[in-house]
Formats: structure tokens, C-alpha cells, sequence
């Protein structure tokens, strides 16, 4: 079985391609290529190497021809520009997130279209497909059968990819399964680009002795889960079988990842819990409009039945996710925890 993961040296991509290392199966086959697609190699990921990985590197919509230079059986597309990118610069975001997503697409079909493998094409999609608008307020619990009418380009552009994916689904040039995630919590590194970064910032930064601002009122609710869950959730989604029944796909509707919903206030109030005055006090509340923008428009409430006939759940509590943070990462961490 060959597997390709496209944007293999982001967070998510390392620890999806981390997993399927360790086990080296797929839906209870094994795994005989990985491949790993991305514009560089991470240097945190020694241990993709040896004669199961192949690296492709370079631009993916350049590259294409590489990753299906043989059969693709399983294709996680992770290659992304996160959320404040897309708004920046919205020629980056269409070229990042709909023409490499489309590029992958096209290839896919065309490996299927010769008659090769129908390949399973998992996308990770976004919460950032709902937004509220006074034409159309969200309810107050959001499913899959929720009309998503985003706020922003990027979730736009994830949208846009959502709908591409169905219709060649239903046409059977793929078999495409959609991962709407939630907001992941708490990454590890430095910030990145994404509007809701901060959400990870306020905790991690103090942790390791650092200021952080926080660009939200305090009171806004968010919906999140921690990276050990999302990855969890991406390999059930792309694993499940297509049928009734519990453990089954049984339509083409898209899979909201299970949310933890909870407060920034919530979350501040977590880390001088687990980290005391010294760390809560580096972080300042400094409301930034763009912010608010983008990331007030999200839901933040979800309703995770169909998450959950996966056997997926959202994490506990957010002090479960801060210390799964400071197990998975203790050289990070320079201030007193609990």
C-alpha cells in the first residue's frame, strides 16, 4: 500500500507521518511506501528515513507528477496557507489551497480514469467553512448538515476544495473522505501564520517563560482539540469503511472532528492553574480587530454524534490538553507546573 502525505513537514503532517511509521499499517494492511510531500524536509523528523519513506520535495502543483509516479492507494492532503495568509494575500491562498488541492484531484482522477486504483483521498478540511451572518446566523449547535457560509477566504477556499472532492467522489473518480477540523491546541514551535495561532501562543509562550498577547476578548468560546485527537481523528476518518451502520461511513457528508468548547478566559485560567501567576501574568489581553474578525466568525459549539459513531471524542477538559502538552513537549517548559 502506498501512501502520500502532502504537507508532510507541517505540524500535523510530522505527526501523521510519526503514527504511520509506528504501526506501519492502514486499515489493517500494511503499509509498503510512504511518501512524504513538502517544500522541505522538517529536521525534527529523523525517523523519516530508511527504505519505507520516499521524500518529495518542491511546490506541489510542480511536483505532482512525482508523488503519482506510481499508484497512490491513500492520499492525506494536508498541504495548506493557514487562515491569516489567505486573507493577506488572497492570490497565495487560491494558489495554496484550491490549485494544488485541484492539481492532487486532477491526478487522482487520472490515475483512476487509466485504470489504476480509485485512491482515497482524505482532506483536511476547517472549521472556518461556518461563519455567522446576518443574513444567516449560525444556530447554536453546528452539524454536518449546518450550511457553511464562511467569513473568511480561507475557509472559502477549504469549501471550495469540500465541494471538488464530493463531486469526483460521486462521479467515483476518488473515494473522498473530508476531516473538518477544529482549531489544534497545543502546538509545539514557533507561531505560525494562522489567525487563531494565538491559541497555542497564550499557553506555550508563557510555559517556556515568554510574553504572549492575546488578540480576543477574553470571553469568547472556542472550539478545539489537542494534536494527539486530530491525528486520531484524520486516520479514523480516512480508515472507516463506507456503509450503515456504527463505525461506518454512511454518507458524503463531511466529518466534524470532535470539539472541546471552552472560554479563552477558560483557558488562562487553565494555565495559572497548572503554571501559577509568574507564567498567567506574561500574557496580555490586546484586542486586534482582524483577529476578532476571523476568528469570532467560527462556531464554537459543536454537535459530535457523528464524530463520535467513529468512536471519536473530544478531549476531556482543557487541562487534559495543557498536560498532554507538557508530557509530549517537558523542553518546552521552563516555569513551575502543578
Amino acid at each position: 500500500m502506498r501512501i502520500v502525505i502532502t504537507g508532510a513537514s507541517g505540524f500535523l503532517g510530522r505527526l501523521l507521518a510519526e503514527r504511520l511509521l509506528h504501526t506501519r499499517t492502514f486499515a489493517g494492511g500494511p503499509i509498503t511506501r510512504l511518501v512524504l510531500a513538502d517544500r522541505v524536509v522538517a529536521p525534527e523528523m529523523p525517523q523519516a528515513s530508511g527504505a519505507l519513506v520516499e521524500w518529495v520535495h518542491g511546490d506541489l502543483i510542480d511536483r505532482v507528477e512525482a508523488v503519482f509516479a506510481e499508484p497512490v492507494d491513500v492520499l492525506f492532503h494536508l498541504a495548506a496557507a493557514v487562515s491569516a495568509e489567505c486573507e493577506a494575500d488572497f492570490d497565495l491562498g487560491m494558489r495554496s489551497n484550491v490549485d494544488s488541492t485541484r492539481t492532487v484531484l486532477e491526478a487522482a482522477k487520472g490515475q483512476s480514469v487509466a485504470g489504476g486504483p480509485v485512491a482515497r483521498v482524505v482532506f483536511a478540511s476547517s472549521l472556518a467553512v461556518y461563519g455567522s451572518h446576518p443574513a444567516l446566523p449560525l444556530p447554536p449547535v453546528i452539524s454536518e448538515t449546518t450550511l457553511p457560509v464562511p467569513r473568511s477566504s480561507y475557509g472559502t477556499q477549504k469549501l471550495m476544495c469540500e465541494h471538488l472532492i464530493a463531486d469526483l467522489s460521486r462521479r467515483g473518480f476518488i473515494d473522498g473522505r473530508v476531516a473538518r477540523l477544529m482549531t489544534v491546541a497545543v502546538r509545539p514551535g514557533p507561531p505560525n501564520a494562522a489567525a487563531s495561532g494565538f491559541l497555542s501562543g497564550i499557553i506555550r509562550e508563557p510555559l517556556a517563560g515568554l510574553p504572549a498577547i492575546c488578540p480576543v476578548d477574553a470571553g469568547l468560546k472556542v472550539a478545539l482539540s489537542s494534536p494527539r485527537r486530530t491525528v486520531r481523528g484524520i486516520i479514523r476518518v480516512a480508515e472507516a469503511e463506507r456503509g450503515t451502520g456504527l463505525g461506518r461511513l454512511d454518507s458524503p457528508l463531511p466529518v466534524n472532528l470532535p470539539a472541546l468548547t471552552v472560554s479563552v478566559a477558560d483557558m488562562l485560567a487553565t494555565l495559572r492553574q497548572v503554571a501559577g501567576d509568574t507564567a498567567a501574568d506574561l500574557v496580555t489581553v490586546a484586542p486586534d480587530p482582524a483577529v476578532e474578525a476571523i476568528v469570532g466568525s467560527w462556531p464554537a459549539v459543536f454537535d459530535n454524534r457523528r464524530a463520535a459513531a467513529l468512536a471519536l471524542q473530544p478531549d476531556p477538559s482543557f487541562l487534559a490538553v495543557v498536560r498532554e502538552y507538557l508530557a509530549d513537549h517537558p523542553e518546552a517548559v521552563i516555569v513551575g507546573s502543578e
